[in-house]
């Protein structure tokens, strides 16, 4: 670790001369860190068209062609960015799905997506804007999708065992997770009612319209097609 000198105008009793005070500086991969944090609030806050280079490396206290050095400029920051709160929401996801009843399922999904927003709302208001770089790692879109994946099949199991076609276990699982997802949206800004009534509201429709499912389904207007 690579160390600086520098001065305090202070001086001790009998003693004119400044007294010299060692600052350490960062490594690279700490400095890359403190980058990626600040960019991620800054993001949050402002999106990626209200933030600029330059107000990066100001709250860093370093020079703009550290901020290229690491990421190649402000796009490059803001794909890592994306990339890690992508990943840490799904794995929350995921990780939580471990009961074996399939409506504590759902309550356990429905918390992780709750749970991420209410510990990691930078990284949620990040991930729910429309991402303005083409090759970006992933959107918000393509993240619900690979939860509903998840959610898929533990539908395609209960519907086999309910005599329902499990081929169509896709459409109700893009159709449950868009629903905890675009409730989570509205819930960011309100924070009311508390999580775990959101949570139970969001179950309540998902589980007893599960329960009454009809086999084949029908319309009742006019339109067919």
């Amino acid at each position: 670790m690579m160390e600086a000198v520098a001065t305090d105008s202070s001086s001790t009793p009998g003693n004119d001369k400044p007294r010299r005070v060692r600052r350490t500086r960062m490594t690279g991969a700490e400095r890359r860190e403190q980058l990626l944090e600040i960019g991620r609030t800054l993001f949050a806050a402002k999106g990626f068209e209200g933030t600029s280079v330059e107000e990066i490396a100001a709250r860093a206290g370093v020079s703009k062609p550290v901020v290229y050095e690491h990421f190649g400029g402000k796009e490059g920051l803001y794909a890592v960015v994306v990339d890690r709160e992508m990943r840490r929401l799904l794995d929350m996801v995921t990780s939580s799905l471990t009961a074996g009843h399939p409506r504590e399922l759902c309550e356990q999904a429905a918390f992780a997506l709750l749970d991420y927003i209410e510990e990691y709302t930078d990284g949620f208001r990040i991930l729910v804007r429309d991402s303005p770089i083409p090759q970006s790692t992933g959107t918000f879109a393509s993240l619900i999708s690979d939860i509903a994946t998840q959610v898929e099949d533990i539908l395609g199991r209960e519907f086999k065992s309910r005599g329902f076609d499990p081929k169509l276990a896709p459409v109700y699982a893009q159709a449950l997770v868009g629903m905890v997802a675009l409730t989570g949206q509205w819930w960011l800004d309100v924070r009311k009612p508390k999580k775990a009534e959101v949570a139970a509201h969001l179950v309540n429709l998902a589980w007893h319209g599960l329960d009454g499912l009809e086999q084949k389904p029908r319309l009742i207007g006019h339109r067919k097609s």
